[in-house]
């Protein structure tokens, strides 16, 4: 038996002596994009558990090793951590790229102040802030940034506005998708949850090539969030309750991330609503629904990844019945009477009018980065929208909607990012883009928007160029075709004689005709250059200053060349216009800033001259079979909007904290030398809080809004014949309402519940003192003041 045991040691220590260790890896770290030597990265050794540094040039030695595996972890301050793994069986020579540009960090830094675009005029709102509208709309949240506005349809329908543009003018991106949900409507929301994103970005300037050339307003990004790779499950529930309109939401979300990259996230929320209250009476049939639901999976590295999103959206909105007018007489009476001519008791009952909107979205992207080169990222993404708008109607025809939608839309995309030049990053991109609209017949009316197809191809460059450590420039061109195909009926009457479309446009003729309406195929084909030129410069540690020129152009939209008819949930006459030519937009935005917390502040001053703008206004009423409407037809006419947004904060203790903002913009039709209508009048904000972290991250905010009247608007009223009183009436639909003010109170504190969780409870109270007020770009001004108070409770549990 000894001498067994010896035989084995004798082998076993033979084996060990023959095994070779004098194998060498020589390792070279350097930059991923343009392949300089990173000095001074250190290397740890898995198998040793030992740290080594590279030199000057980025390079390594490892010496005296073993056949096996060699696991190396290298880090340098500034880049992202790589974990890299090699089989030696022979001497090894590898060279290992690192990230080491912070811009591309930024993704996993929560409190970055890094801008989307470098010389852009931004602002942003995080996920805490986003969190106070849990129950509310993406309009409502961007309502607390300076220049930003609302075009309401009550207050459930929030359309939002920057520097007194919207609609078709604003470029709104969710999750790197332009969203098409039939937005030309005045009275068309967003279909958008806000609790699916993570932060939403407002950009005013011109740096919006990348998205598209048309946003004259400007850009809303709505943001999702980048997760760092580790193994981790975490989620969150909230629950929000009000007591104006007696409803809330309950948001949940549930994420799972692993460490070699891949991700998952599921999201749901469901809101509803009754009867909102304004300080005297009940807003009869203003209440809502709303089921959302998003998911989404990926997987994410440095050099290569994917994403995954879906999400679903159904909105139900009551129109608050008060507003839809059956003769000119009930016009003339709700715009001259203080109450409402339906008051009925509370109710969560949705009765028509009403809207339904259902809007799915889907996208699939994938990036490869190049080493010495760049970025490639492609995207595909489809939309289907599907809009039904009812009004009050008897018989047979009681639950079929007067509008029926249906927008199909899908796009590919792709972008190259360039940074392998030392101070120089040039994005470049093709874009191409189909899309249908479907008139659902059945309606028993002729479609305000008839079936139509549109195609778009793009093509853009824009150079972001670095002029020293302190200043930077970027320059960018955009080149849109679109083609625009429809089929419409069009009233003999109006094609000949009312608009001469018969001499203007005879190649759009058929010789279809019936019932006095002939058949017409308008087809149209648009090329539009963009620009953009934008520089920046940083004075010191905290003060920079911004300057953006943008070339806009927007084609006209389907509803401003084709409308016609009545659009019910507006309660108006509405008329296109095939002659209108495309908008041309010369774009000044700058802003001085200073990034301090105990001190800071931004001005931005702004001016825009639009030529060729498209504008809807009233010119009179007529008398269909449903009643007697406002009629609006769009035109065209010169502009201008110039004015500026101010914001301050101030630190007045450790503990207490000014915020203060102010927003002033005057829009002019120089065509006709008035003012435009329906632009924001002066508004301004002010805000004390207090904080204290150790007593459970308690947040006391008290907040004050004023909104001046707008004594700057166009006088679009009239006389017309009121048939019951046998003469005629004079109908004021254009005089302002007056200056409001408006106190609100928030409060949260937090409480860590279990061992891995959070509790967060939040106190807000809106409309402090139940002020009776009317706002101006409130649609429904003219039948029912706002909403009185609303007292607000949210729970949050992270877990």
């Amino acid at each position: 038996m000894k001498s067994i045991i010896i035989g084995l040691v004798i082998a076993i220590s033979g084996f060990s002596y023959s095994q070779n260790c004098s194998y060498i890896f020589l390792g070279e770290v350097k930059d991923f994009h343009d392949g300089t030597p990173i000095e001074s990265a250190t290397i740890y050794i898995k198998e040793s558990d030992k740290y080594i540094i590279s030199d000057f040039d980025g390079k390594f030695r490892i010496e005296n090793l073993c056949s096996g595996t060699l696991t190396l972890t290298i880090s340098h301050i500034g880049c992202e951590t790589k974990t890299v793994s090699y089989t030696i069986d022979n001497d090894v020579f590898k060279i290992i790229s690192l990230e080491h540009h912070l811009e591309e960090l930024n993704e996993v830094v929560v409190n970055s102040h890094l801008k989307t675009e470098g010389t852009s005029i931004e602002k942003t709102i995080n996920k805490a802030d986003l969190e106070k509208y849990t129950d509310k709309s993406l309009g409502d949240a961007l309502n607390s940034v300076s220049g930003v506005s609302s075009l309401n349809t009550g207050n459930t329908i929030v359309k939002p506005m920057i520097h007194g543009l919207h609609s078709s003018r604003l470029l709104i991106i969710n999750n790197n998708v332009r969203m098409f949900d039939q937005e030309w409507g005045d009275e068309h929301a967003p279909n958008i949850d806000i609790n699916s994103s993570n932060k939403v970005e407002v950009i005013k300037g011109a740096n919006t090539l990348k998205y598209g050339s048309d946003a004259i307003g400007g850009l809303i990004l709505v943001q999702p969030k980048k997760y760092v790779a580790q193994d981790s499950l975490f989620g969150s529930t909230m629950l929000s309750l009000n007591s104006n309109g007696r409803g809330g939401n309950i948001n949940s979300e549930l994420v799972k991330t692993y460490k070699s990259g891949f991700y998952g996230r599921i999201q749901a929320s469901y809101k509803q609503f009754g009867d909102f209250k304004a300080p005297d009476y009940y807003l009869t049939n203003s209440g809502l629904k709303n089921s959302n639901a998003s998911a989404r999976i990926g997987y994410r590295t440095f050099e290569k990844g994917f994403d995954a999103y879906y999400s679903v959206v159904s909105n139900e909105f009551a129109i608050l019945q008060a507003s839809h007018i059956g003769n000119v007489g009930d016009l003339v009476a709700a715009i001259n009477s203080r109450e409402p001519r339906v008051i009925e008791d509370f109710s969560y009952n949705i009765d028509y009018p009403k809207q339904n909107i259902l809007h799915h979205l889907a996208k699939i992207e994938a990036y490869k980065r190049f080493k010495n080169f760049g970025k490639l990222s492609v995207q595909y993404d489809m939309q289907i929208n599907r809009r039904k708008e009812f009004d009050l109607r008897r018989g047979n025809l009681a639950d079929t909607p007067v509008i029926d939608l249906r927008l199909f839309t899908n796009s590919l995309q792709t972008n190259l990012n360039i940074d392998a030049i030392d101070n120089l990053k040039i994005d470049t991109g093709l874009l191409v883009r189909y899309q249908q609209n479907d008139a659902v017949s059945g309606t028993g009316i002729s479609p305000l928007i008839p079936d139509f197809q549109k195609y778009d191809a793009s093509i853009y460059m824009i150079g972001n160029y670095d002029l020293n450590e302190s200043s930077e420039i970027s320059a960018g061109a955009r080149y849109d075709f679109t083609r625009i195909e429809a089929e419409k009926r069009y009233n003999l009457t109006d094609w000949n004689d009312t608009y001469n479309y018969d001499e203007l446009f005879p190649q759009f003729e058929t010789n279809n005709i019936d019932n006095s309406k002939i058949l017409t195929r308008p087809e149209f084909t648009f090329h539009n250059i963009s620009a953009n030129l934008g520089y920046s410069k940083q004075f010191n540690s905290d003060i920079s200053l911004f300057v953006n020129y943008g070339l806009a152009t927007r084609v006209p939209n389907p509803s401003e060349l084709f409308s016609d008819g009545l659009h019910h949930s507006a309660a108006r006459i509405e008329t296109g216009l095939l002659t209108l030519n495309k908008e041309i937009a010369n774009k000044f935005v700058a802003s001085l800033e200073r990034n301090n917390q105990n001190f800071g502040f931004s001005i931005s001053p702004y001016f825009k001259a639009i030529n060729d703008y498209i504008q809807l206004i009233p010119v009179g009423i007529t008398t269909t079979i449903r009643g007697a409407f406002p009629v609006w037809e769009y035109n065209q006419i010169n502009a201008q909007i110039f004015g500026v947004d101010i914001d301050v904060n101030k630190k007045i203790t450790d503990k207490f904290n000014y915020k203060g903002s102010i927003s002033l913009l005057k829009g002019e039709n120089l065509s006709q030398d008035i003012p435009l209508i329906h632009m924001p009048s002066t508004n301004f904000t002010n805000s004390i809080s207090y904080y204290n972290d150790e007593l459970n991250q308690l947040s006391i905010n008290l907040i004050h809004k004023t909104v001046l009247q707008q004594n700057k608007f166009p006088d679009y009223n009239f006389y017309t014949f009121n048939p019951i009183l046998q003469e005629d009436v004079y109908v004021d639909i254009s005089s302002t309402p007056p200056a409001y003010s408006l106190f609100s109170f928030n409060s949260s504190v937090s409480f860590k519940a279990f061992k891995t969780g959070t509790l967060k409870l939040e106190l807000n109270v809106e409309n402090l003192f139940n002020t009776k007020y009317n706002e101006y770009l409130n649609r429904q001004r003219y039948f029912a003041n706002e909403l009185g108070r609303n007292i607000n409770l949210k729970i949050k549990i992270n877990y």
